[in-house]
């Protein structure tokens, strides 16, 4: 309450201070006015001729120049203002005093919140920073309130299962994530939400039954990106590097370049040391047969591949994804070379394609060429 009347003589003094000249009268001419001044400097001119101080022409000059400038400064001297004038200024002032209060009154009082309680200072300083966490508490405990009526709000529930997850509220995140498969149905983005809230709620670790959530988003849709994400950090945190570097790999080739989540897959990548060869067109008997292999002969079947890849890229050079696989297995075959001379043929393969061209710059720079 006392600040609202520090406020209110605030208020009063500023208008005081605005409106007080308009409530004033005009000055008197005597009261420090030119025409004053000249008619006192007329006076002075007639007691020094009187005196003999001044010569007769020398005063008549000065009388008339002083005369001149007399009747400029009368002619040029504002005029006290009528009675009437003075009355309407005054009357403009109580009305601005008066109602300039009642006008800010009026607006503020339907637009306002007069009667909202003052906060503690501890709970002031504690709040200032974490502004937006507040007022996610805020909406959470209105979305729990509205759901505890209306359980079967689907709706409801895709609105507070992310938020419950951006507070750091994992497991009830993962049960409101389930009611909203539950009343939505289900679909790639809420099987992905799902596993991500459980693992993080297992700090990290993708768990059998997130690893599961995100199979059956990849079934629904095996290009759903937080999918193929988290079933690439599955297989590296099972200690199958070479699987997640493929995940990775296929997932990146596949990605718009300017995909948010691009840097993550690639940081991925690089984690897990860029993971082995993926070749084209292996069946599963090759597959099979290469398991039981020695190393030697297993890399001289690889070596074997690689070249009828390159082979089939001169004959046929429009295959960006082709010519990706190849600079690939030069780089893991320590072929560096043959890798940057693929490099060359490929872009003067797809020089002509400009999408084809940007495909394969994109693919190169993944994979750490980008000159």
């Amino acid at each position: 309450m006392t600040l609202w009347f520090v406020f209110a003589l605030m208020t009063v003094a500023a208008i005081f201070a605005v409106l007080w000249p308009l409530g004033r009268g005009g000055r008197p001419d005597s009261q420090g006015s030119e025409v004053a001044v000249y008619k006192d400097q007329l006076a002075e001119i007639e007691r020094d001729l009187a005196a003999g101080m001044i010569a007769a022409p020398e005063a008549e000059a000065a009388r008339i120049e002083i005369s001149r400038r007399l009747l400029a400064a009368d002619s040029s001297e504002p005029s006290l203002a009528p009675n009437s004038n003075l009355k309407w200024r005054r009357a403009a002032s109580v009305l601005a005093l008066v109602g300039l209060p009642l006008v800010a009154v009026a607006i503020y009082v339907p637009l306002g919140s007069p009667a909202l309680r003052d906060f503690p200072l501890a709970e002031r300083q504690r709040g200032a920073a974490p502004g937006m966490a507040q007022s996610l508490e805020n909406l959470v405990v209105q979305a729990q309130q509205h759901l505890e009526k209306n359980p079967t709000d689907g709706r409801g529930w895709n609105v507070l299962a992310p938020v419950l997850e951006r507070l750091g509220r994992f497991d009830e995140a993962v049960r409101a994530y389930r009611s909203s498969i539950t009343y939505n149905g289900e679909s790639p983005e809420r099987r992905s939400d799902l596993g991500e809230a459980i693992t993080a709620a297992a700090n990290g670790v993708v768990t059998a039954e997130a690893k599961a959530e995100f199979e059956r988003a990849h079934a629904l849709s095996a290009d759903d990106p937080k999918a193929n994400y988290f079933l690439g950090l599955a297989a590296e945190q099972d200690g199958r590097k070479d699987d997640a570097a493929n995940i990775w790999r296929t997932l990146l080739a596949k990605a718009p370049a300017d995909a948010p989540w691009r840097p993550l897959v690639q940081t991925s990548l690089a984690r897990v040391g860029g993971g082995g060869v993926t070749m084209p067109a292996l069946s599963d008997e090759t597959i099979a047969a290469s398991k039981e292999m020695n190393d030697g002969d297993r890399n001289a079947m690889i070596r074997g591949m690689v070249e009828r890849l390159a082979t089939r890229l001169k004959q046929n050079g429009d295959d960006v994804e082709g010519w990706l696989r190849l600079v690939r297995a030069y780089l893991v075959m320590g072929d560096r070379d043959k890798a940057l001379g693929a490099t060359t043929d490929a872009r003067q393969a797809v020089a002509k394609d400009a999408e084809r061209l940007r495909q394969l710059n994109e693919g190169l720079k993944n994979l750490g060429l980008d000159g």
